[in-house]
């Protein structure tokens, strides 16, 4: 009996118990976000009277393909059961922010996490087009993960910290692979000196990182192929070289953080990033330690006793029962994760594709192509009978480019959805429903709707008619920005909808 409870207990992290609590905490945090978001934005956009309204997306399809709890009689989908759905997982997963599971035994957090997924995939299957990216399947998964993650009354499971380095794998080598599939520009290292402009949602530091010099992006592409193709296999090698490619990885992904506005997606990779720094790692770079004897591979000391205690953590032996299952749920996750593995092998590479219904072992990637010219869809009304130029005015978004003078503002990890849908309406999407819907809702001055503009310019009366027009947007350059005080230059290309009044009723 005693080897097999030493056996089990070289499946005990107990060098990573700082990086539990930042994956747990961050999950949840991300959760909470993403809860508040579909609480704020998901009426409006796929409510009963929304743009593509859930009820009927789900009378229409199977709940065998996309489970939702809303399906069901109890929680029958109506605006206020999803308020009501998303006020509770912003609860549960404040609870976990707070360490409050993980205060209980291995069990508790589990539940806790599992709640979350069932709500949020419940969210997220019913979300049509303005759910799906790729970062909503990588919180579905992360979460699932964590579930196993365990409480203060044991130690992090090995594989599941195994399992988290598996995900940043399919996150950055996938990323890095479809890259240099995908796009000359990233092959002959020209991509990021258009990305700063073109990317979906601009922030305000965009314009200066778009202005740097070319060697600078040339260097910054360079560096991406570093991190994403050569850091993410480190993080299977013996500290401290785990905790170097970690923290590459989180360091570029700050880059991303400061100069756009990509949801969580940024925030989500640092997150399962952290899975890479061990406790003696943080030890060592903070200086409470420098004795090789902290250093562990796999969890296993290299040449002594790790350190954990030296920041201030310890953590319990798991119990034989606890271990077992996250053995079990490892291998199930494993071989889940098969098709993923041949994926990153394709030639056909997918990018952001998901093998199963769980959602476990799902392909991640961004940006395998780079958009050269980035063209806006502005949208606008008037009050005049007989409108002049001078008579139409701009509704404008909260974070996509719209006024020449105003900076864009920083919202990530929030996720503005109708923002993100306009970008790719740009792309080339024109024929898209809820675009049409959108058109009308702005015709009668639906309040829900505009609720999500950062400008009205009728104060919620309803126009007589509403046109949109297709501008080519560039930022301005430091010359320019001095002559007219713009951020942005623009260029009409084409008339998207002539102008539309509201049929009388």
């Amino acid at each position: 009996m005693t080897g097999l409870v030493d056996a089990f207990g070289l499946l005990d992290a107990r060098d990573y118990t700082i990086a539990r609590e930042v994956l747990q905490r961050g999950i949840a945090a991300v959760f909470v976000i993403a809860f508040a978001s579909a609480f704020a934005q998901f009426p409006a956009l796929l409510g009963e009277h929304g743009l593509l309204p859930a009820p009927a997306f789900i009378a229409r399809t199977s709940g065998r393909r996309l489970p939702s709890v809303f399906r069901l009689r109890a929680f029958r989908y109506s605006d206020r059961m999803l308020r009501g759905v998303a006020a509770v997982g912003v609860a549960i997963a404040a609870s976990v922010v707070l360490g409050l599971p993980q205060l209980g035994p291995p069990w508790l957090p589990l539940v806790a996490f599992a709640l979350l997924w069932v709500l949020y995939l419940s969210i997220a299957n019913i979300g049509q087009v303005f759910y799906g990216f790729g970062w909503e399947s990588l919180l579905l998964e992360a979460g699932a993960i964590a579930a196993f993650l365990g409480s203060h009354e044991s130690a992090p499971p090995l594989l599941i910290v195994v399992f988290f380095w598996w995900l940043v794998v399919r996150i950055e080598l996938g990323a890095g692979l479809i890259k240099i599939r995908g796009d000359s520009s990233w092959r002959d290292l020209t991509a990021m000196t258009y990305h700063h402009e073109t990317q979906p949602m601009p922030g305000p530091l965009s314009r200066l990182a778009h202005l740097l010099p070319t060697a600078v992006h040339r260097a910054e592409t360079l560096g991406n192929h570093v991190v994403q193709l050569g850091m993410p296999l480190l993080l299977f090698a013996p500290q401290p070289i785990a905790g170097c490619a970690a923290t590459l990885i989180i360091v570029t992904q700050l880059w991303l953080v400061v100069t756009g506005n990509f949801a969580w997606l940024n925030w989500m990779t640092i997150i399962v990033a952290f899975s890479g720094v061990s406790d003696s790692f943080l030890a060592w770079i903070t200086g409470h330690s420098t004795s090789s004897a902290s250093w562990s591979w796999f969890g296993v000391p290299l040449g002594g006793q790790s350190e954990p205690d030296a920041v201030g953590i310890t953590a319990s032996t798991s119990p034989i029962w606890w271990l077992a299952l996250t053995t079990a749920v490892f291998l199930v996750f494993a071989w889940l994760s098969v098709p993923a593995v041949a994926n990153l092998f394709s030639r056909g590479q997918l990018m952001n594709a998901g093998f199963n219904r769980l959602g476990i072992g799902n392909a991640y990637g961004a940006f395998g192509s780079v958009t050269r010219v980035r063209r806006e869809v502005v949208i606008e009304g008037t009050l005049a009978e007989h409108p002049g130029d001078d008579d139409w005015l701009a509704y404008e978004f909260k974070g996509k480019p719209g006024a020449t003078a105003y900076r864009p503002r920083q919202f990530a990890p929030y996720h503005l959805r109708l923002d993100w849908q306009m970008w790719f309406l740009a792309l080339g999407d024109w024929n898209a429903t809820w675009f049409a819907r959108l058109v009308e809702k702005l015709l009668i001055a639906d309040r829900a709707l505009l609720r999500l503009l950062r400008v009205d310019p009728f104060g919620g009366v309803a126009p007589r008619a509403v046109r949109a027009r297709v501008f080519s947007y560039r930022f301005a350059t430091r010359a320019e920005k001095r002559e007219t005080g713009d951020i942005w230059m623009r260029r009409e290309l084409a008339v998207l909808v002539q102008p539309t009044s509201r049929v009388p009723q």
